[in-house]
């Protein structure tokens, strides 16, 4: 696909592409040049206070695996979702 590039120097990224990789306005993109390539990578960036409440949670997780109690996931979500962490609304 060909894009052009337009005032202040904005493209406009195919909506095939932006469903393919599920991407929504606001989303966030870094911006690299490899070997002479444009390079656009989704990003999520997490305030520090939601990285202490996450790093507190897995630690909680770790102490329980510790005990009796422990939890077995086959699922990444429902573990987040356990852990109050709702990713498809992050």
């Amino acid at each position: 696909m060909i894009v052009e590039i337009e005032q202040l120097y904005q493209i406009t990224i195919p909506a095939e592409i932006l469903k393919k990789l599920n991407l929504k306005e606001g989303d966030l993109l870094e911006v690299t040049e490899e070997n002479g390539c444009l390079v656009l990578r989704p990003v999520v960036i997490y305030p520090k206070t939601e990285m202490i409440r996450i790093g507190k949670l897995v630690k909680e997780a770790e102490n329980e695996c510790k005990s009796d109690n422990s939890k077995i996931y086959d699922d990444v979500n429902k573990m987040l979702l356990d852990m109050g962490i709702d990713i498809d609304n992050i």
